[in-house]
């Protein structure tokens, strides 16, 4: 094993999302690392010089995987899709716990969300051996493509209880997301994440998450079956 230090680089959906990865770059250039694994977003794919979206975030993982390509770094880049545990958890337990509902702005499009402990184990991976890896991009996603409706119905099969789908305006999702002081460059990005959504930006489906850990990606069923408690009403 090599003694060079490896570092993962992953400050989310910070405001200063540029400058936090480009600080650990500059710091990785100097220390020589082995690998540089750098956590983007899927959107990204299909973004250029001239193709954007209204998300700031988006914008950000963009210029920072430009900054990084310049670096000279050996970078690993990963991009995952939507994370269950952010709308499917954060954003929706409270939905489907008190009204039986599934209220999120995705619209009719499909969507492969992935587990934040997959990607966790897809970078861990990376880490162990980087060298077959540098300069590669990994897109994950989960093991199924599907429309919000047959995830209310996963969630309606696992709970025992009639879940629907509330496909909820964007506009009305985002003004909630503020009156619980979410930052706006989030709100933002999550309402841009809902736009796209409808569009079937996220109708993706990729073999990446299993290639790299040799394990089925966490399905929704599986999600939801490990959190009942927190869609279940006390």
């Amino acid at each position: 094993m090599s003694d060079q230090p490896r570092l993962k680089a992953a400050p989310a959906v910070s405001a200063q999302y540029l400058e936090a990865t480009v600080n650990p770059a500059a710091v990785a250039r100097h220390h020589g690392v082995e690998a540089f694994v750098n956590m983007s977003q899927m959107t990204v794919t299909e973004m250029s010089i001239t193709e954007t979206t209204n998300s700031p975030q988006h914008k950000l993982h963009w210029l920072a995987e430009q900054a990084l390509q310049w670096s000279g770094l050996p970078v690993v880049t990963v991009r995952p899709t939507v994370f269950l545990e952010g709308f499917f958890r954060l954003l929706a337990a409270d939905g489907v716990r008190e009204r039986d509902e599934l209220a999120v702005p995705l619209g009719n499009g499909s969507t492969s969300p992935v587990s934040a402990l997959d990607v966790a184990r897809a970078v861990a991976a990376i880490l162990d051996n980087p060298a077959p890896h540098i300069g590669k991009i990994y897109n994950l996603t989960g093991p199924e493509s599907a429309t919000l409706a047959h995830y209310a119905q996963v969630f309606s099969d696992v709970l025992g209880r009639p879940i629907r789908y509330n496909d909820v305006p964007v506009a009305a999702w985002s003004d909630k997301l503020r009156e619980m002081h979410v930052p706006e460059h989030l709100v933002r990005h999550l309402s841009t994440m809902g736009d796209l959504h409808a569009h079937g930006r996220y109708d993706r489906l990729t073999d990446d998450l299993l290639r790299l850990t040799g394990r089925t990606p966490t399905s929704m069923r599986e999600f939801v079956e490990r959190h009942v408690a927190e869609f279940t009403r006390a």
